[in-house]
C-alpha cells in the first residue's frame, strides 16, 4: 500500500518506520523544514508541504494512496487533512490522531475520520484490561462501522466455564474474534471449550457490547 503521513514529527516518523518494515510506501508530509530530518527514515518519500491546501495534496498524489495517517501534534490541521483526504481524493482509509481528549468527539466520519486514535484513551483502556476480570472492557472503536474491538476476562465463577463456543448464544451484532490463553492466540473453533482466565476479544457493536456480559458471567 502507499501511505501518506501528514506530520513528520517523532510520532509520524515512528509510524513510518514500522510501516516501511512491514513493506508499504510511505510518504511523509510536514511544512516545517525543521521535520524534514530524511536521515531518519531514509526509505521514506519526503514532501515539504501543507497538509491542508489542496494543491499540496496535489503534489502528494494523495488520490494514489490508500491510506492518509494524520499524525500532527495540532487537532485543527489533522481534521481538515482528514477531510479533504476523504472528500476530495476519496482515500480509503483515514487514521487520525486525537491529541486533546476533548476534541475526541470531532473525530468522526464527518470529518473524514474512519479511526481515531487517541493516547489517553487507549492507555486508560490497557490499564482497565490488565486490572479487569469478568468486566467487559473497550479496547479501539472503529468509526467507519461502528464497532468496538471489546475484551473481557473469564473469572472463576464464569457461568460459561466448561461449554464449547458453538453453546454460547452471542448477541446480534457481536462476534468472538480470538481466545488468549496462557500467552497463546486461538482463532475461536465451535467445539473449543471456555476456560477461567481467557481473554476473550469481540468485535462488537455498542448496543451488543452492554449484553455480552450476560452471556458469559451473570447468573
Amino acid at each position: 500500500m502507499r501511505i501518506a503521513i501528514a506530520g513528520a514529527g517523532n510520532v509520524g516518523r515512528a509510524i513510518a518506520r514500522e510501516l516501511l518494515e512491514n513493506g508499504h510506501q510511505v510518504l511523509l508530509i510536514d511544512r516545517d523544514p525543521k521535520a524534514l530530518k530524511l536521515d531518519s527514515v531514509p526509505k521514506a518519500e519526503w514532501l515539504m508541504a501543507d497538509a491542508c491546501e489542496i494543491a499540496s495534496l496535489d503534489s502528494a498524489k494523495l488520490n494514489n494512496c490508500q491510506v492518509l495517517v494524520a499524525a500532527t501534534g495540532d487537532d485543527k490541521v489533522n481534521l481538515v487533512a482528514s477531510l479533504l483526504a476523504k472528500t476530495e481524493y476519496g482515500v480509503p482509509r483515514v487514521v487520525a490522531r486525537v491529541n486533546h481528549p476533548k476534541n475526541e468527539w470531532l473525530f468522526d466520519s464527518s470529518w473524514g475520520v474512519d479511526v481515531a486514535v487517541s493516547t489517553p484513551r487507549i492507555i486508560s483502556a490497557l490499564v482497565e484490561e490488565a486490572v479487569s476480570v469478568g468486566d467487559v472492557v473497550r479496547l479501539f472503536s472503529f468509526k467507519k462501522g461502528q464497532a468496538n474491538l471489546v475484551e473481557l476476562t473469564l473469572p472463576d465463577a464464569s457461568k460459561c466455564l466448561g461449554k464449547t463456543v458453538e453453546e454460547i448464544q452471542l448477541p446480534d451484532n457481536a462476534s468472538l474474534a480470538a481466545i488468549v490463553r496462557d500467552g497463546r492466540v486461538i482463532s475461536p473453533k465451535a467445539h473449543d471449550v471456555f476456560s477461567a482466565g481467557d481473554e476473550l476479544l469481540f468485535v462488537a457493536s455498542s448496543t451488543a457490547e452492554d449484553l455480552l456480559k450476560q452471556c458469559f458471567i451473570q447468573q
